[in-house]
């Protein structure tokens, strides 16, 4: 087991199969330290990675296509133990479409949703008991297009997320402005037809996460630069846009959101953006409406993916383009980000997930 105050993270990244493209860091709640553990090879693309309940278990997509590198995308899975730490893979299969970017496991961690963006489809794999993938059980295919024609000109699905009642599963589709919610039937892993929601033209949503109160739910619409509240009615399992407010000055320079996260005590909202190279952070009111508290430095280019740390004293920015996590310290009031107090490397990091 890891020491008091400490934590495992993994972080992934756009590496080579020649590169460590998953690695393990200890993370000090304490200070933000970050101690290297271990790392894994083998794989191209490690971009998103997601960790099991269980501590033992680690899903990571493979990010290729058919046009750029002659196959489509896989999803891997990998056994890992703490101590000796060491990582091994038990499987992999097709995503069945282009540039597999997010997973996201229901509530019972027994299926697991993939999103290809490349394609606009989406398919959801049976996690049997050694960890391993199943054979896919359900595979849907978007369709349509959106008004900016270098990036909506097909579906781009990119990102999922199930609703805290575990009904239904939402794909956000950032070529077409929708988010598409599907009925679960975890019985037998399907993806029923149940209603879309039509963002505003050219918004074009990325990464959805929901409040703890279940009733709440927040979008990134990273062509846009916005972020969107939306009731959830959990009877009818629709969504209802309710606010909508910009994550960067309207004078900031060419920037796209990427990540999108809530406190453990669900009073702040975390907002990555690339470009601006910053972390829009906001108050959550009493309501659920958001009020912009401040924007600060990710501590290097192009923060693709965060996570808040245990201990809720730190957040760690994966900054793509400077290949590197950096331990954020948060604060309190309207400074709420600081200054990074360490820094580790990572290739085209991309994804940080704890354990």
């Amino acid at each position: 087991m890891t020491k008091q105050n400490q934590s495992l993270f993994f972080a992934s990244g756009y590496a080579s199969a020649e590169q460590p493209g998953i690695q393990s860091f200890l993370f000090d709640e304490v200070t933000g330290k970050l101690t290297a553990q271990g790392s894994l090879m083998g794989i191209l693309n490690p971009s998103f990675i997601i960790v099991h309940p269980n501590s033992r278990w680690l899903y990571a997509v493979s990010e290729t296509g058919k046009d750029s590198h002659g196959a489509f995308g896989e999803v891997w899975a990998f056994q890992f133990d703490l101590e000796p730490f060491s990582i091994q893979p038990i499987n992999h299969r097709s995503s069945r479409g282009d540039w597999p970017c997010h997973l996201r496991l229901d509530a019972t961690s027994q299926w697991l949703l993939a999103t290809n963006y490349g394609t606009g489809n989406a398919g959801l794999y049976p996690l049997q008991p050694d960890g391993s993938l199943g054979e896919m059980t359900d595979f849907v295919q978007h369709h349509g297009e959106g008004p900016n024609p270098a990036r909506q000109e097909g579906p781009h699905a990119h990102s999922s997320i199930f609703t805290p009642d575990n009904r239904f599963a939402i794909i956000a589709d950032l070529g077409i402005d929708q988010l598409i919610i599907y009925k679960l039937d975890s019985t037998i892993g399907k993806l029923l037809p149940h209603s879309p929601v039509n963002t505003r033209p050219g918004a074009g949503p990325r990464h959805l996460t929901f409040h703890s109160n279940g009733k709440w739910m927040y979008a990134a619409n990273e062509l846009d630069n916005t972020v969107t509240l939306y009731d959830y009615d959990t009877k009818k399992g629709i969504l209802t846009e309710r606010q909508s407010l910009p994550t960067i000055p309207s004078e900031a320079p060419e920037s796209t959101i990427a990540d999108i996260h809530i406190s453990a005590n669900g009073k702040r909202l975390y907002v990555s953006n690339r470009g601006h190279d910053s972390i829009t952070v906001y108050d959550i009111g009493t309501d659920g409406g958001l009020k912009m508290v401040s924007i600060q430095s990710s501590g290097g280019n192009c923060p693709r993916n965060f996570a808040l740390a245990p201990g809720g004293k730190f957040l760690l920015a994966a900054n793509q383009n400077s290949n590197e996590v950096c331990a954020l310290p948060i604060l309190e009031g309207t400074q709420a980000l600081g200054a990074p107090v360490d820094r580790a490397i990572v290739t085209g990091a991309s994804c940080i997930q704890f354990v």
